[in-house]
């Protein structure tokens, strides 16, 4: 099918080292599907594997691709591959690897499910990998319960403002910590209480019954405002301080209060497909923050890493 564009880098390094290159568009296998890609998510992740923050796992095989998720329309079908049709619009993840902002990916059937119907491309993205991380986290790993109360640590960014959405949906009594200018926004998607986390103490937050953490630092803090049978579930670790983070996970399974689980979302079609129900019924809604082109992917990852997000910065590939 000839070539694409896709973002790239060629080493570790600052925003600047991204670009717009060209790559052959990939040749599926009998058991695999091709996507036009539509939109990308901005993630966290994404700027740790361009750093190198990551470059144990991620190794120094150039160039890389970037990002994880997308959304988009199926382009072909490998013979193997039943109940998915071309032209079907769908959304979905690349799994353990990276490069969802190209033009095309080629991806396993059990990593795509139908988009919701009533999204664009971009406002579907912005709500993929915050609503399967979110359901995993707070129903599956933390069995969170009607009328439990449950504090979102970053309620605004990408992952957090669908948890808040999802924890209102599972019934908790939701306090999410985010910054300043951003406490109306997160009180909108059904926070009952949303407080600066640079002015409010950690000891004024009282207990709770489960605890998101979507920021990575000072953990061990935050895992003493669990009341007795907490549970805390991280979904960010802290990259700056790894082996203090990682004795801190550790720990918390041998002695003292609440054990943190933590895990890396790996999502399926099946939470995929319940991710879009949920969409499509308004319980859950985009948020986007800003919308970038392809060529401006260094800009999404710098306003990123700035902070203050509501929401998903996208990226529209097509």
């Amino acid at each position: 099918m000839g070539e694409m564009k896709a973002v790239l880098f060629d080493r570790y390094g600052p925003p600047e080292v991204l670009y717009v290159g060209r790559r052959p568009v990939p040749a599926i296998g009998p058991d695999e599907v091709l996507v036009r890609v539509r939109a990308a998510g901005v993630n966290g992740g994404d700027l740790h594997d361009r750093t190198g923050k990551v470059r144990l796992v991620t190794g120094r095989a150039f160039p890389k691709g970037c990002g994880i998720d997308f959304a988009g329309e199926v382009a072909g079908v490998g013979a193997s591959v039943r109940g998915v049709r071309e032209g079907r619009r769908v959304w979905g993840l690349l799994g353990r690897r990276t490069g969802s902002m190209a033009e095309y990916v080629a991806v396993s059937p059990r990593r795509i499910a139908p988009a919701p119907d009533n999204l664009t491309p971009e406002e579907a993205v912005s709500l993929l990998a915050g609503a399967t991380t979110a359901l995993t986290a707070l129903r599956d790993k933390a069995a969170l319960q009607p009328g439990e109360r449950l504090l979102v640590r970053g309620g605004s960014g990408g992952v957090g403002s669908v948890a808040v959405q999802v924890g209102r949906v599972l019934g908790a009594r939701v306090v999410a910590l985010a910054g300043g200018r951003n406490l109306d926004f997160v009180r909108g998607l059904g926070a009952e209480e949303a407080l600066d986390h640079r002015t409010t103490a950690l000891s004024a937050l009282g207990r709770f019954d489960v605890v998101l953490d979507t920021v990575g630092t000072e953990q061990a803090r935050v895992r003493r405002l669990l009341a007795p049978g907490g549970r805390m579930v991280a979904v960010a670790p802290d990259l700056d301080r790894p082996l203090a983070w990682l004795g801190t996970v550790l720990g918390s399974a041998v002695h003292g209060k609440g054990r943190i689980r933590f895990f890396s979302g790996n999502p399926d079609s099946a939470l995929l497909a319940e991710a879009a129900r949920l969409a499509e019924h308004g319980d859950i809604v985009p948020v986007v923050d800003t919308v970038h082109p392809l060529d401006g992917v260094a800009d999404a990852q710098r306003a990123l890493a700035a902070g203050g997000v509501r929401g998903k910065h996208v990226v529209r590939v097509r």
